[in-house]
């Protein structure tokens, strides 16, 4: 399993994900909005409250997360 070493949300609902084999990854949330359980982060601000646990990125008050699998694997190298 991968481990994420940094996070950065960015504009346009973009995360710039850094993991520990030193490959940066940009992966776009917009796909997801469509979802219901991911309706909340239409928000900028709530999409930006976005907090790194590792193995996996997560929306606490949302109670939405990510692995970091599927972010490696939506990602484009950056």
């Amino acid at each position: 399993m991968r481990k994420i070493i940094s996070l950065l949300p960015m504009e346009d609902f973009l995360l710039l994900v850094k993991f520990d084999n030193g490959i940066e990854k940009k992966v776009d949330i917009k796909p997801y909005l469509q979802y219901p359980v991911f309706s909340a982060l239409k928000n900028i601000n709530v999409f930006k409250s976005v907090e790194n646990r590792g193995n996996f990125i997560e929306w606490q008050d949302y109670e939405i997360d990510l692995s970091a699998d599927t972010l490696w694997h939506d990602g484009k190298e950056n």
